[in-house]
């Protein structure tokens, strides 16, 4: 059984930080890539980072470069996400996800957390 477990979310000004985490357990962790995604009210679940198994391939959605960096650690089957200079319409649910293939497509992964919320306020 894959468990996937959210951390790290909270309400926070905007320009702050957060850091979510995910600990994976259930599967060779370190087989399957591993994403981050996000849905606001109203709005799809969205793509915001993804990372191969190995770490060596990293995609953003546009609307995070420079802001937010994916990572993982095989050794402790967590995968993180560091957000800097967040903005109120970072606001959503944040879900982990993992999958047999590294995708920014949601319905390409089969395991996903129970999500945590982040709020941004202004």
């Amino acid at each position: 059984q894959v468990q996937l477990v959210e951390s790290g979310g909270g309400l926070v000004q905007a320009g702050g930080s957060l850091r979510l985490s995910c600990a994976a357990s259930g599967r060779t962790f370190s087989n399957y890539a591993m994403g981050w995604f996000r849905q606001a009210p109203g709005k799809e679940r969205e793509d915001v980072a993804t990372i191969s198994w190995g770490g060596g391939t990293i995609y953003y959605t546009d609307s995070v470069k420079g802001r937010f960096t994916i990572s993982r650690d095989n050794a402790k089957n967590t995968v993180y996400l560091q957000m800097n200079s967040l903005k109120p319409e970072d606001t959503a649910v944040y879900y982990c996800a993992t999958g047999s293939r590294l995708s920014t497509t949601p319905s390409h992964y089969a395991y996903w957390g129970q999500g945590t919320q982040v709020t941004v306020s202004s």
